[in-house]
């Protein structure tokens, strides 16, 4: 719980290199990171601009046995939104639904802004009609990335 707290901090001054070393003391010292641990350093890292660095969080996560959820989905995501890296989110809302997860309105709305912020209007579009044929309940927000 400590250590979470403490990466959750991080997270909120986008501190993102104090929680990745945060995350590795804990592995360090024979603790578990879990959900909570992986999610607030992945969004530690979109805060920074670090989407690389989240991405190897998750990957890290993963091959560590994590079950991610859409909440860790929604994480990763936000990071490749933030700098614009459309593939890597659209790549990340298909792995979340392989895994049988249910996207919800951050999801499709982080991977819109991705398409929008790397240019790619016509995948937002496409990403607001897979959200709207599975009950996407659309918001401003989803207004506006698909704008």
């Amino acid at each position: 719980i400590t250590y979470n707290a403490a990466i959750s901090a991080c997270e909120k001054c986008g501190q993102w290199e104090q929680a990745l070393k945060l995350l590795n003391s804990l592995q360090e010292a024979n603790l578990t990171p879990d959900n909570i641990t992986y999610n607030a350093a992945m969004s530690a890292c979109e805060k920074g601009g670090a989407w690389q660095e989240a991405l190897r969080v998750l990957q890290q996560g993963l091959e560590n046995g994590l079950q991610p959820d859409t909440i860790t989905y929604n994480a990763a995501i936000s990071a490749c939104e933030k700098c614009g890296q459309w593939e890597q989110a659209l790549k990340l809302l298909n792995s979340l639904q392989e895994a049988n997860l249910t996207p919800d309105n951050i999801t499709y709305n982080a991977a819109m802004s991705a398409c929008e912020k790397g240019g790619a209007w016509q995948e937002a579009l496409r990403v607001l009609q897979q959200g709207l044929e599975n009950g996407l309940q659309p918001d401003t927000i989803t207004y506006n990335a698909a704008i």
